[in-house]
């Protein structure tokens, strides 16, 4: 019979998504992410060249998932505000995805390289809100880099450091719907085309 190397592949990065999340690249344990995935250690080595390897994969079917969860086509307008609160529900969904890229975030060198696909994806929102701006249907007064970045940021940062979430919020920090009110009228304010008066 012959060897399924999609299948592999693919039960190869879904055990690899929590070993990482849990321990990071440094931390995680080849010999364990191919047990979870019922698979022989090497075949890390055969597919992935390397831990750093399947890492910088996870990454990109992670970025790859959220991409086509949560698109900006550029046929229409983007809506940020709902884009806004969509991010904030899906790390609620998948508290995994941040920490990934906690750990990238947290390695002393430059190992795991935003390659084209992954860029790829900001790119693509980018543009979607370039061309918003061109037609005047989004604020101009932010660069579309930039208000992407801040709307990803805001929606993340209610995960990204739960004890400072608890101290400001008090009492807020565990009633995601007030959270989810509060950013994407924040993000409302951020891309309204004319700010009120």
């Amino acid at each position: 019979m012959a060897w399924d190397t999609e299948r592999t592949r693919r039960l190869l990065l879904e055990a690899a998504v929590e070993e990482f999340a849990e321990h990071g690249p440094e931390g995680a344990r080849v010999a364990k992410i191919a047990a979870r995935a019922g698979v022989n250690k090497e075949r890390i080595y055969q597919y992935f060249g390397d831990k750093q390897g399947l890492f910088a994969a996870v990454l990109t079917d992670e970025l790859a998932k959220l991409a086509a969860a949560i698109p900006l086509p550029a046929d229409q307008t983007p809506d940020l505000v709902e884009h806004a609160g969509q991010l904030y529900d899906y790390h609620r969904a998948h508290p995994h995805f941040l920490r990934l890229l906690y750990w990238e975030g947290l390695q002393r060198d430059a190992t795991v390289q935003a390659g084209p696909e992954r860029a790829g994806h900001y790119a693509d929102k980018v543009a979607s809100i370039a061309e918003a701006q061109r037609r005047g249907e989004v604020t101009g007064e932010i660069a579309p880099e930039f208000l992407l970045y801040s709307v990803a940021a805001l929606a993340a940062w209610w995960f990204a450091s739960p004890h400072v979430t608890r101290m400001i919020l008090g009492p807020a920090a565990d009633d995601p719907q007030a959270q989810r009110v509060a950013l994407v009228t924040l993000v409302d304010r951020i891309q309204r085309n004319k700010p009120d008066h």
